[in-house]
């Protein structure tokens, strides 16, 4: 069992940075791959970007892509989205998720609560 807790968020101007944190409970934190997933008002749940269970290999969707960044460092059992020129349309509650399988096509089986972001134009 792995739980995860969210923190990070919160309102910020467009062209501005956030830095979001996700810190793991349990021993088992590196056996994971961890995810960012983000779901604005109305919208679907959309993959943000992932980290291997190393720190060695990420993956990003295209709107993140060159703005984001993430890291994770398993002394720690925390991972985490450093997010620079944020966007009005990046606003949405971002999620971090635990996952099992292969690069990149990790299934998540352990979710946060999220922390919402919120970009003001």
């Amino acid at each position: 069992q792995v739980q995860l807790v969210e923190s990070g968020g919160g309102l910020v101007q467009a062209g501005g940075s956030l830095r979001l944190s996700c810190a793991a409970s349990g021993r088992t934190f590196s056996s994971y791959a961890m995810g960012w997933f983000r779901q604005a008002p109305e919208k679907e749940r959309e993959f943000v970007g992932v980290i291997s269970r190393r720190g060695l290999r990420t993956s990003y969707a295209d709107s993140a892509k060159g703005r984001f960044v993430i890291s994770r460092d398993n002394a720690k059992n925390t991972v985490f989205l450093q997010m620079n020129s944020l966007k009005p349309e990046d606003t949405a509650v971002y999620y971090c998720a635990a996952g099992s399988g292969n690069y990149p096509a990790y299934n998540y089986d352990y979710w946060g609560q999220g922390t919402q972001v919120t970009v003001s134009s």
